[in-house]
C-alpha cells in the first residue's frame, strides 16, 4: 500500500488489498483482501469492495455501493449512490454457488446512475451512460444511453456526458468539447478530438 493514500479511521482495509497513489477511502467502507484499487480513486461512505474486484485509475464510487467478486471497472468510471451489482444469476440461500461468480466489466469513462442495478455477466461499454434506477439485463454498447426497467437504449452520449444528436450523415458534435462522433451500422465512434 502506498503512503499517499487517505483512509478514514472508520474504514477497514484488509491485508492484501492493493491501493494506488492518491486514493481516498471514506467513512465505514471495507476494502477486502485481493482487491485492486487504482490511483486517484475516491471510495465514498459505506462502500464494500470484495476480493477479486479490480478498479482502474480515477474511479469514483458514491455512497452505499457494494462491488462483489467478478466486477472490473476500467479507468474513469463513475458509480452513483446505491447502485447495485450482482454476481450470481440464480442465487439460493441453500445452494452454495461460491466460485461460480459471473464477471461484469464496466468500460472506461462509463457512468452508472443512482440506484441502477447491473445484472451480472453483462458488460457496460466505454463511455456508456446508465440512467438512475435502470435495470441492466444485457450488454450495453460503447457511448449508449440506457434507462428504465428493463433498461432500453434511448440514445447516445459523448465522452463529456452530453446526449448526441446525429444528422442525416450520421455525424454529431458534443456541445461542450466540440468532439465529433459518427453513427454507423448501429454503433458510435469518436472521429476527432478537436472541433473540425
Amino acid at each position: 500500500m502506498s503512503n499517499h493514500v487517505f483512509i478514514h479511521p472508520t474504514a477497514v482495509v484488509d491485508e492484501g488489498a492493493l491501493l494506488g497513489d492518491g486514493t481516498k477511502i471514506w467513512h465505514f467502507s471495507h476494502i477486502m483482501s485481493d482487491s485492486v484499487v487504482g490511483e486517484r480513486c475516491n471510495i465514498g461512505q459505506n462502500v464494500v469492495i470484495s476480493p477479486g474486484v479490480i478498479l482502474g485509475s480515477n474511479v469514483k464510487i458514491q455512497n452505499n455501493v457494494s462491488l462483489y467478486t467478478g466486477v472490473i471497472c476500467d479507468d474513469d468510471v463513475f458509480l452513483g449512490p446505491s447502485c447495485v451489482f450482482t454476481n450470481v444469476v440464480n442465487p439460493r440461500s441453500a445452494v452454495n454457488r461460491r466460485g461460480q461468480y459471473a464477471q461484469t466489466r464496466v468500460g472506461r469513462g462509463a457512468s452508472i446512475g443512482a440506484n441502477a442495478t447491473i445484472v451480472c455477466g453483462h458488460d457496460i461499454g466505454q463511455y456508456a451512460f446508465i440512467g438512475a434506477g435502470a435495470v441492466v439485463t444485457k450488454h450495453v454498447p460503447d457511448y449508449a444511453l440506457v434507462v428504465g426497467n428493463p433498461a432500453k437504449q434511448t440514445g447516445w452520449m459523448s465522452e463529456f456526458g452530453h446526449k448526441l444528436n446525429f444528422d442525416e450523415q450520421g455525424l454529431a458534435t458534443c456541445p461542450e468539447s466540440g468532439e465529433k462522433y459518427r453513427l454507423e451500422q448501429g454503433l458510435v465512434a469518436k472521429i476527432s478530438n478537436q472541433p473540425v
